[in-house]
């Protein structure tokens, strides 16, 4: 650089500053081009996962594998007949507004959505299944429909006489005249154990079954009688 009395010229100390100005150009235009280019990058990949997990929602939406059902249930046995009070989960498959939890009133009849009133006591599970499938197909198409006891409340004994809590008690199945008594705290003391019995409808006749306590006590099991729904165990 030619200098003037010892100083830069005035056209090298532009030519510098030129020279520093493009420089500085360069750099923000490389910074530029990079930055556009992440940006197309991300929406890209951005765009990529939005296609894939519209396409999962489509092929889940289109058929595959049916929602489990509920697992929540009491255990109910092949001959079980729905009852009075009884609690029941009625799920249609696609339809959350006809699925719902009905309680069998006293007249044995539950209310549903588009099928009204429906009398169900004395069905079984299946059975209710069955109709309530022909009920929906005027207004469903190929309607898929569960029935789970969620609450059993019909079977129930019936405790009178010399003992701690009389009342009504439920059964699960396979209860004993012991367990029952047991659950309502034991006979009283002035009770008259050897001559405890059971009332039981038997092809609608009123049959009375002796029941021997004390055998019972000693660990003779046959002689603890398994109970049935509507039983009347009466302890004198």
């Amino acid at each position: 650089m030619r200098l003037v009395n010892g100083f830069p010229s005035i056209a090298g100390k532009i030519g510098l500053r030129i020279s520093v100005l493009l420089a500085a150009l360069v750099a923000i235009s490389a910074v530029v081009v990079a930055q556009t280019a992440v940006a197309q990058s991300d929406a890209s990949a951005d765009g990529s996962a939005k296609k894939e997990e519209k396409s999962k929602s489509k092929s889940q939406g289109s058929g595959g594998a049916k929602p489990a059902a509920p697992e929540t249930g009491a255990a109910v046995d092949s001959d079980y007949r729905i009852g009075l009070a009884d609690q029941l989960m009625i799920s249609v498959w696609k339809e959350p507004e006809l699925s719902m939890t009905v309680v069998v009133r006293p007249d044995g009849m539950i209310t549903l959505p588009l099928v009204n009133d429906l009398h169900v006591a004395g069905l079984k599970p299946i059975e209710l299944q069955q109709i309530l499938i022909e009920k929906f197909k005027p207004f469903l198409s190929e309607p898929q429909v569960t029935v789970i006891v969620q609450g059993i409340r019909s079977r129930k004994v019936f405790l009178v006489g010399n003992v701690s809590k009389q009342g009504s008690y439920s059964l699960d199945g396979g209860e004993t005249i012991l367990q029952v008594l047991a659950a309502s705290g034991g006979v009283s003391t002035f009770a008259k154990a050897d001559s405890i019995y059971v009332l039981r409808t038997v092809n609608n006749k009123q049959v009375r079954i002796p029941f021997q306590y004390k055998q019972a006590l000693r660990g003779k099991s046959k002689e603890d009688i398994v109970l049935q729904p509507g039983d009347v165990i009466v302890v004198p």
